[in-house]
């Protein structure tokens, strides 16, 4: 283990930058990214405090000024990634993408400060993210859900995090993919074709991207005029209890948090309702063909991380978890093995990723504490045997994507800190 933990942090130190951590070390991801940010400052917090904070930090002056955080700042303005900021032609302080990724800084904000004894100069710098976090919910609450249902809508499948997941296939297939599109795809020159994106997936990615930028990424327009437009009851999730830790932390800096407060009492109630009782799974909606969309994700189970406050359902959910991928050899499979979906190599649409085990750790260990244990120590043990990679296969660990990555280092710090966590 001492080996691994040396190595995780070597590789977060090798992958960073001025101010900022690449995912990876080699050109398949040369910018910041949004998430990948959030967890990787969690690794820095157990060896460096202050390369913590500067990473959330670096992130939150890309922020624009109605307050929406971009899913990619590209820093050196580097072209070997499509689409760069070349393509994007947007971002005020930082080149930027238009669009944006799961606000999970909120929660991983409050777990630095619970980990760590903080000076007054630590303290002020955290004051500071706290006001920038702030405003980033309050954009999603006034431009994803204008039509105050308390639920928030994603306007890009890039937006999820889980790019090219089944969850999206039936809104992409309603999109007409504009014919004149010019772009060469840079993540095949530097990764295997069957483990990425396919491409009638990237031309639907740029036709949605092209239609942004012709508005000028107006966040007033973007909600009614997308061509993708989905409520995900993983991304609400991760947003509802992103907000419950964002106004334990306000609270504390004596900071006003009544909208945000209003905002979860709603989305908690419409999270339930997004359960389908006859199928016993969490579903999705299109909010452009009013469908709903029935995809077992193991991104359904972010619904664990909310909190919800109905036991009944919570420990259907466990049950459902447990069966996901119960004849494979490694947690979870982002997509249920059995489901005509799955395929074990594809990106999100069969790997295992270690975030996605952490988030649902950490759903997971107020509730059944004998299963959140075995999650994390299944978690520990893929990583020990494979070491730090992007994505791996459930089957017999395969490992996939890019090398040296870092939010699988981060997250690993995490959990072996937490190692005798009850």
């Amino acid at each position: 283990m001492s080996n691994r933990i040396e190595e995780a942090k070597k590789i977060l130190l090798g992958n960073r930058k001025k101010g900022y951590t690449l995912p990876t070390n080699n050109k398949l991801y040369p910018a910041q990214w949004n998430w990948d940010s959030a967890f990787i400052a969690l690794g820095y917090s157990y060896f460096n405090i202050d390369y913590a904070l500067e990473e959330i930090e670096t992130l939150l002056e890309g922020q624009w000024d109605d307050g929406m955080v971009p899913h990619i700042l590209f820093h050196d303005k580097d072209t070997s990634y499509f689409p760069n900021h070349t393509t994007w032609k947007c971002g005020k302080n930082i080149p930027s993408s238009g669009i944006t990724q799961p606000p999970v800084l909120a929660i991983v904000l409050k777990k630095i400060i619970e980990n760590n004894k903080l000076n007054a100069d630590q303290d002020s710098r955290i004051l500071k993210i706290l006001k920038k976090i702030k405003k980033f919910h309050e954009w999603f609450i006034k431009f994803r859900d204008p039509n105050k249902t308390g639920l928030v809508s994603i306007l890009h499948p890039w937006e999820s995090g889980y790019d090219n997941s089944p969850i999206w296939d039936e809104p992409m297939n309603n999109i007409s993919v504009d014919k004149e599109l010019n772009y060469q795809r840079r993540d095949l020159e530097v990764s295997n074709s069957d483990e990425r994106p396919l491409k009638i997936d990237y031309d639907r990615y740029v036709t949605i991207r092209d239609q942004f930028r012709d508005v000028n990424y107006d966040p007033y327009k973007l909600y009614e005029l997308s061509i993708f437009n989905v409520v995900d009851v993983g991304f609400n999730s991760l947003f509802l209890k992103a907000n419950k830790d964002l106004i334990e932390l306000l609270n504390k800096f004596k900071l006003n948090f009544e909208e945000i407060e209003l905002f979860i009492a709603k989305s908690e109630s419409e999270i339930i309702k997004l359960y389908n009782h006859d199928i016993d799974e969490f579903i999705s909606r299109d909010l452009n063909t009013n469908k709903d969309i029935l995809i077992p994700s193991i991104t359904n189970y972010f619904t664990l991380i909310a909190d919800l406050k109905n036991n009944k359902l919570n420990n259907k959910i466990i049950n459902n978890l447990k069966n996901h991928n119960l004849n494979e050899k490694y947690f979870f499979s982002t997509i249920k093995p059995d489901h005509e979906s799955f395929e074990e190599k594809r990106y999100w649409r069969g790997p295992v990723w270690i975030n996605c085990n952490w988030l649902i750790y950490q759903g997971i260990k107020n509730k059944d504490k004998e299963y959140s244990i075995k999650i994390k120590n299944e978690t520990i043990s893929l990583i020990e045997n494979k070491g730090f990679h992007e994505y791996y296969s459930c089957k017999d660990g395969s490992v996939m994507g890019a090398n040296n990555f870092s939010w699988s280092a981060a997250l690993y710090l995490d959990l072996v800190n937490k190692k005798n966590e009850i």
